[in-house]
């Protein structure tokens, strides 16, 4: 059921949306959060919305889309109500906030908000540097952006200078299968300390740079972020897109652990001499949202790979930072120094 309210409030929208819970003998105690969208006019709604109903499968919730026209004009709100089979398990809110009311999104959606329940902001494109000090970000208690689409390379670096407990990125669930492979790989003999690391993927895709703090927090060894000169979304020979970090060397003594892509659904796994392939292909969106929807503590792994980042060199860009018998000294951008805390 799709019921469209133009020029309408906040007050029309609860109305309307009681009045049809009522003559379709719903309730609204089946939704366990809400998910704001955070989007703006630009933006491919129907990819966005898509993404929703993907996601609401595992997750009922009230998904208010706030969708900003910051275009000069008169102050209007459109809103559009998706219930049953056009919004999946979830109830879909999509707003339209054109002139000066594109600047208000927090007051516009407050009243909107389910009471006693968690909020989860989202914002599928252009993103705040401090999500955690955006308005719409201080009503949440998950704060997801993608640094896929911020329009400054250096957005992830930056961003994590005003890292909060709640914040998360696409970019990090793009790569739960990838991180996982890599751990099963260490699990493999000869059990041997890992010297060093080289990752090879994107120049422009930050999800080859988390997953680079992520190594260089955890095994404390020097990490090497190299450029493949990959399109931003690396393709196989088929042109399908595969999964961000094209290739991964952890340098052992012995018997190196390598990780390389070799179509849009198999990696290479080699450990010395023993090769193996494994199924293993890009995450869709719908099911990295649905994964940061399971979990709305704080997601402490993400928060020490943002960390991690000072420590990787990337020679391609004159290196981040060059790891130094547990010292990080950054050969740019003096505001990432930092000391290893061991």
């Amino acid at each position: 059921m799709i019921i469209d309210l133009p020029n309408c409030t906040t007050q029309n929208i609860l109305r309307r949306l009681r009045e049809v819970r009522e003559e379709r003998g719903e309730v609204a105690t089946g939704r366990v959060l809400t998910f704001v969208v955070a989007a703006q006019g630009k933006d491919d709604l129907d990819t966005i919305t898509r993404i929703i109903h993907d996601a609401s499968r595992e997750h009922p919730a009230r998904v208010v889309v706030l969708v900003s026209h910051e275009e000069p004009g008169e102050p209007v709100l459109d809103a559009q109500l998706r219930l049953g089979g056009d919004a999946g398990a979830s109830e879909v809110i999509i707003m339209h906030l054109k002139g000066e009311l594109s600047k208000h999104r927090a007051s516009v959606v407050t009243p909107l908000l389910l009471p006693d329940t968690p909020v989860v902001v989202w914002w599928p494109s252009a993103a705040p540097r401090n999500p955690a000090a955006d308005p719409i970000g201080a009503l949440a208690t998950r704060r997801i952006v993608d640094s896929f689409f911020d329009a400054d390379s250096d957005g992830l670096y930056r961003r994590r200078m005003t890292y909060s407990p709640g914040d998360s990125d696409l970019v990090w669930s793009r790569l739960t299968l990838w991180r996982g492979q890599l751990a099963s790989a260490l699990d493999h003999p000869p059990l041997e300390d890992v010297l060093s690391v080289d990752l090879y993927g994107p120049a422009e895709d930050p999800a080859v740079d988390i997953a680079a703090g992520w190594l260089a927090n955890r095994l404390d060894v020097p990490v090497t972020r190299h450029s493949s000169g990959s399109p931003k979304t690396p393709l196989d020979d088929q042109g399908r897109a595969v999964t961000p970090v094209e290739k991964t060397v952890l340098h052992r003594p012995t018997a190196d652990i390598t990780l390389e892509v070799v179509d849009a659904n198999t990696v290479r796994t080699c450990v010395g001499d023993s090769e193996s392939l494994v199924a293993l292909g890009r995450r869709a969106p719908g099911d990295c949202i649905a994964e940061e929807l399971r979990h709305l503590d704080p997601d402490q792994a993400f928060g020490l790979a943002l960390r991690g980042l000072v420590r990787v060199n990337r020679p391609d860009r004159g290196g981040r930072g060059v790891y130094r018998s547990g010292h990080t000294v950054p050969e740019r951008d003096g505001g990432f120094q930092e000391e290893s805390q061991r």
